[in-house]
């Protein structure tokens, strides 16, 4: 569910610059349903720089693919926790939400090119990412695999095994590749990543039998395990928890905009309120920083 927002003029819902296919097979949803209003916070909205938010909106870059962080409804609007979280921000700086969906790799140059003020859509900061934008950091995620039911994958003996993941991710560009370059380097098999536009698509096959594995963020893993029923199973524990970053424009003063608009509330417990909806409490964090890339 939606929240109510307590700012001028919000009163409907997020206007939507939607691209590509509608899935209406979206699975069941969590969601703050009584999330109190979050009103403007007037502090944080006089650090926007100038020229963002002239025409009332906040446009946010997203890839709604990556359940239950942010996905689609039956009706193609965009959902999830960190979709809420991204409607937050824009209420505590007095903007209308206005989601941009575009693939993943799409974000960042939309962000940089001026067609987007922010980008949410579970990015890991890395040091590779902070050299072309900022990251207001917001939650901590681990990466968490998981396999077929009855098929046991060690993600830490996984040489020569097929393994999913969404192309751009971390686990895409990050994760599988050095744990492949370990096999490699002890003389075994690497490992034959599969890559895959969305999530969804890398969750499938590991429920076909397509692959023996998908490695993804932590919350990811879990919400796909619970939606496909005795289907997949856990393969091994979470590791290498590391921070999740609204991404804005290097330098340009937006960090520090949507700092404060984060920490208000973090303070007034609406952002609590939201990740409790999704079951995602656990990766919550209480000081809204910016820039901590993990190693």
């Amino acid at each position: 569910m939606r929240l109510r927002y307590a700012v001028p003029a919000l009163a409907a819902a997020a206007v939507l610059l939607l691209s590509g296919c509608v899935d209406n097979s979206s699975p069941s949803t969590g969601g703050s349903e009584s999330a109190p209003a979050i009103a403007k916070d007037d502090a944080a909205a006089a650090l926007l720089p100038e020229g963002v938010g002239d025409n009332g909106k906040l446009i946010i870059g997203i890839d709604p693919t990556y359940a239950p962080n942010e996905f689609k409804d039956a009706d193609g609007n965009p959902i999830g926790w960190g979709a809420e979280l991204a409607e937050g921000i824009a209420a505590k700086l007095g903007l209308t939400p206005e989601f941009q969906v575009s693939k993943f790799d799409n974000i960042i140059p939309s962000v940089t090119g001026g067609k987007a003020d922010i980008g949410m859509s579970s990015f890991t900061i890395t040091e590779e990412r902070m050299k072309q934008v900022d990251f207001v950091n917001y939650f901590n995620a681990g990466i968490q695999w998981a396999s077929a039911k009855g098929n046991d994958v060690d993600p830490d003996n996984a040489c020569g095994l097929k393994v999913a993941v969404q192309a751009t991710t971390f686990e895409d560009t990050d994760e599988v590749p050095a744990k492949s370059e370990a096999c490699v380097a002890a003389g075994k098999a690497p490992i034959d990543k599969k890559q895959f536009d969305t999530q969804d698509a890398a969750t499938n096959a590991v429920k076909l039998g397509q692959v023996d594995a998908m490695s993804a963020d932590s919350p990811v893993t879990l919400y796909a395990i619970s939606q496909t029923g005795d289907a997949l199973q856990l393969a091994g524990e979470t590791f290498d928890v590391a921070p999740y970053g609204v991404v804005v424009a290097k330098d340009s003063g937006m960090a520090e905009a949507v700092q404060a608009a984060l920490q208000s509330m973090v303070d007034d417990g609406s952002y609590k309120k939201i990740l409790d909806g999704w079951g995602v409490s656990d990766g919550g964090i209480s000081t809204i920083t910016i820039n901590v890339a993990t190693s």
